[in-house]
């Protein structure tokens, strides 16, 4: 963990969570990949040396000629982490302002943020004509310069996100809580006054306040 001092008199106004391996137990692609056939294609691009946001880019490809409302469905039987419904009730009832941001695509985020009753989700855009994807995407990320906040460039920058929400809403970074278990996580895990590792590898785990399995560990601090 980080080690940072974090205020415990901090009234948090804002969680932001991401979405795969978070809210829901597994990875959207990994899962559209293993129900269409194109595991193998998907592991290649994962595994090669393109930059992240160039993964994104390639793997929609992958989803050309798809129905959208099909890998709806297929998302839809993904199963939520435990007890992130009544966490996010929990933090509605208090007045806390949530948001979903996710390297996944916008048309899954935006389901999962009306059925869990989630403000805001930000994630990338799949193009689609008449409802079948064309294998074009837009980055949600509209900054790819190399040096961008010193680290890799994704297709989200989920600090912009953050950062985004709190200018929006008047709130200070100190009075958000970020959630996340993967490396494109890292950069709001730290700009948060609360980053929570959560299910997170050992690499995510020393960018974060929290280290936790366990979704009701958030109830603790608000």
């Amino acid at each position: 963990m980080r080690g940072k001092v974090v205020d415990i008199v901090t009234k948090f106004k804002l969680v932001i969570f991401d979405m795969d391996g978070t809210l829901i137990k597994g990875k959207t692609i990994f899962i559209f990949a293993e129900e269409k056939g194109f595991k193998e294609d998907l592991l290649r691009i994962i595994n090669s040396n393109i930059r992240p946001y160039e993964k994104t880019i390639e793997i929609a490809n992958f989803l050309e000629g798809m129905d959208s409302k099909e890998l709806l469905e297929i998302f839809r039987d993904i199963p939520l982490q435990e007890d992130v419904e009544k966490v996010v009730k929990k933090l509605k009832k208090e007045d806390i302002i949530t948001a979903i941001a996710t390297d996944s695509y916008q048309f899954v985020a935006d389901d999962l943020r009306k059925r869990l009753g989630i403000d805001y989700a930000f994630a990338n855009t799949l193009i689609t004509e008449k409802g079948i994807i064309t294998g074009e995407v837009v980055l949600h990320n509209t900054n790819l310069t190399e040096d961008f906040i010193g680290h890799e460039v994704y297709s989200i920058c989920k600090s912009c996100v953050l950062e985004q929400l709190c200018n929006e809403f008047g709130i200070i970074e100190d009075e958000a809580i970020a959630v996340g278990d993967g490396i494109v996580d890292i950069c709001m895990l730290e700009k948060a006054g609360l980053g929570i590792a959560f299910n997170a590898p050992e690499i995510v785990q020393k960018h974060a306040d929290v280290v936790t399995n366990n979704m009701n560990a958030i109830l603790k601090h608000i």
